[in-house]
Protein backbone atom coordinates (compact mmCIF):
# COMPACT_ATOMS: atom_id res chain seq x y z
CA UNK A 1 0.00 0.00 0.00
CA UNK A 2 2.66 2.50 0.68
CA UNK A 3 4.37 2.69 -2.93
CA UNK A 4 0.70 2.94 -4.29
CA UNK A 5 0.05 5.98 -1.53
CA UNK A 6 3.55 7.15 -3.16
CA UNK A 7 1.83 6.86 -6.56
CA UNK A 8 -1.07 8.68 -5.29
CA UNK A 9 1.26 11.62 -4.05
CA UNK A 10 2.85 11.85 -7.51
CA UNK A 11 -0.67 11.89 -8.62
CA UNK A 12 -2.12 15.14 -6.34
CA UNK A 13 1.19 16.75 -7.27
CA UNK A 14 0.05 16.64 -10.85
CA UNK A 15 -3.25 17.78 -9.96
CA UNK A 16 -5.08 14.89 -10.44
CA UNK A 17 -7.25 12.57 -8.07
CA UNK A 18 -5.10 11.24 -5.57
CA UNK A 19 -5.18 7.65 -6.19
CA UNK A 20 -2.29 5.50 -6.72
CA UNK A 21 -2.60 1.39 -7.88
CA UNK A 22 0.11 -1.61 -7.83
CA UNK A 23 -0.32 -5.10 -9.41
CA UNK A 24 1.87 -7.52 -7.48
CA UNK A 25 2.47 -11.42 -8.21
CA UNK A 26 4.92 -13.31 -6.60
CA UNK A 27 5.70 -10.42 -4.17
CA UNK A 28 7.01 -8.50 -7.08
CA UNK A 29 5.40 -5.15 -8.47
CA UNK A 30 4.66 -5.69 -12.33
CA UNK A 31 2.55 -3.14 -12.90
CA UNK A 32 1.52 0.26 -11.29
CA UNK A 33 -0.21 3.57 -12.08
CA UNK A 34 -1.86 6.71 -10.77
CA UNK A 35 -4.86 8.57 -11.94
CA UNK A 36 -4.17 10.98 -15.13
CA UNK A 37 -7.48 12.07 -16.43
CA UNK A 38 -6.90 15.89 -16.65
CA UNK A 39 -2.93 14.54 -18.30
CA UNK A 40 -4.20 12.77 -21.24
CA UNK A 41 -7.57 14.04 -21.49
CA UNK A 42 -8.95 10.14 -21.21
CA UNK A 43 -11.80 9.54 -19.05
CA UNK A 44 -10.66 5.75 -18.22
CA UNK A 45 -7.08 6.48 -17.58
CA UNK A 46 -7.55 5.75 -13.94
CA UNK A 47 -5.28 4.45 -11.58
CA UNK A 48 -6.17 0.75 -11.79
CA UNK A 49 -6.35 0.81 -15.65
CA UNK A 50 -3.33 2.04 -16.28
CA UNK A 51 -1.76 -0.55 -13.97
CA UNK A 52 -3.66 -3.25 -15.83
CA UNK A 53 -2.27 -2.44 -19.08
CA UNK A 54 1.48 -1.81 -17.63
CA UNK A 55 1.13 -5.40 -16.31
CA UNK A 56 -0.39 -7.19 -18.90
CA UNK A 57 2.48 -5.54 -21.21
CA UNK A 58 4.93 -6.90 -18.30
CA UNK A 59 3.90 -10.62 -18.72
CA UNK A 60 2.86 -10.43 -22.59
CA UNK A 61 -0.82 -11.30 -21.76
CA UNK A 62 -4.14 -9.72 -20.90
CA UNK A 63 -5.14 -12.20 -18.09
CA UNK A 64 -3.20 -11.72 -14.89
CA UNK A 65 -3.79 -14.73 -13.56
CA UNK A 66 -1.73 -15.04 -9.46
CA UNK A 67 -1.77 -11.22 -9.36
CA UNK A 68 -3.12 -9.08 -6.77
CA UNK A 69 -4.65 -5.31 -7.64
CA UNK A 70 -3.60 -2.95 -4.07
CA UNK A 71 -5.52 0.69 -5.00
CA UNK A 72 -5.78 3.49 -2.48
CA UNK A 73 -9.17 3.45 -3.12
CA UNK A 74 -12.09 1.41 -3.90
CA UNK A 75 -12.23 0.96 -7.48
CA UNK A 76 -15.50 2.22 -9.91
CA UNK A 77 -17.80 -0.15 -11.48
CA UNK A 78 -14.94 -0.24 -14.51
CA UNK A 79 -12.12 -0.64 -12.70
CA UNK A 80 -13.77 -3.23 -10.69
CA UNK A 81 -15.44 -4.88 -13.98
CA UNK A 82 -11.55 -4.28 -15.70
CA UNK A 83 -10.14 -6.52 -12.87
CA UNK A 84 -12.62 -8.99 -13.32
CA UNK A 85 -12.15 -9.28 -17.22
CA UNK A 86 -8.32 -9.14 -16.42
CA UNK A 87 -8.66 -12.77 -14.22
CA UNK A 88 -6.87 -10.94 -11.20
CA UNK A 89 -7.30 -13.40 -7.74
CA UNK A 90 -7.98 -10.06 -5.60
CA UNK A 91 -8.25 -6.59 -4.68
CA UNK A 92 -7.25 -4.56 -1.81
CA UNK A 93 -7.87 -0.83 -1.18
CA UNK A 94 -7.79 1.66 1.45
CA UNK A 95 -10.26 4.00 1.47
CA UNK A 96 -14.09 3.36 0.91
CA UNK A 97 -15.66 5.80 -1.70
CA UNK A 98 -19.25 5.76 -0.98
CA UNK A 99 -20.27 7.66 -3.62
CA UNK A 100 -18.58 6.24 -6.54
CA UNK A 101 -16.77 2.54 -5.09
CA UNK A 102 -18.72 0.12 -7.16
CA UNK A 103 -18.79 -2.25 -3.86
CA UNK A 104 -20.52 0.45 -1.76
CA UNK A 105 -22.93 1.14 -4.44
CA UNK A 106 -23.93 -2.61 -4.17
CA UNK A 107 -22.09 -3.54 -7.48
CA UNK A 108 -20.50 -6.69 -6.34
CA UNK A 109 -19.74 -8.11 -9.84
CA UNK A 110 -16.24 -9.90 -7.92
CA UNK A 111 -18.91 -11.99 -6.05
CA UNK A 112 -21.11 -12.18 -8.81
CA UNK A 113 -21.71 -16.47 -9.58
CA UNK A 114 -23.45 -15.77 -12.83
CA UNK A 115 -19.73 -14.64 -13.93
CA UNK A 116 -16.92 -16.85 -15.62
CA UNK A 117 -14.25 -15.23 -13.27
CA UNK A 118 -14.99 -14.37 -9.14
CA UNK A 119 -12.52 -13.01 -6.72
CA UNK A 120 -12.07 -11.28 -3.07
CA UNK A 121 -12.24 -7.59 -2.55
CA UNK A 122 -11.21 -6.70 0.93
CA UNK A 123 -10.90 -3.08 2.09
CA UNK A 124 -8.30 -2.43 5.00
CA UNK A 125 -8.76 0.97 6.13
CA UNK A 126 -5.52 2.90 5.79
CA UNK A 127 -5.93 6.28 7.12
CA UNK A 128 -3.50 8.09 4.96
CA UNK A 129 -5.57 7.09 1.81
CA UNK A 130 -8.22 8.91 3.00
CA UNK A 131 -6.39 11.76 4.06
CA UNK A 132 -4.73 12.22 1.19
CA UNK A 133 -8.19 12.67 -0.99
CA UNK A 134 -9.49 15.04 1.70
CA UNK A 135 -6.29 17.02 1.54
CA UNK A 136 -6.58 17.26 -2.37
CA UNK A 137 -10.42 18.23 -2.86
CA UNK A 138 -9.89 20.93 0.32
CA UNK A 139 -7.39 22.75 -1.37
CA UNK A 140 -9.58 22.38 -4.64
CA UNK A 141 -12.23 24.04 -2.61
CA UNK A 142 -10.15 26.94 -1.40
Amino acid sequence: MEHALNLAEKAALEDEVPVGAVIIQNEKIIGQGYNQREKSHNAIAHAEIIAIQKASHFLKNWRLIDCLLVVTLEPCLMCLAAIQQARMSGIVYGSLDPKGGAISLGYSIHEDKRTNHRFPAYFTETPRCSQILKEFFAKKRS
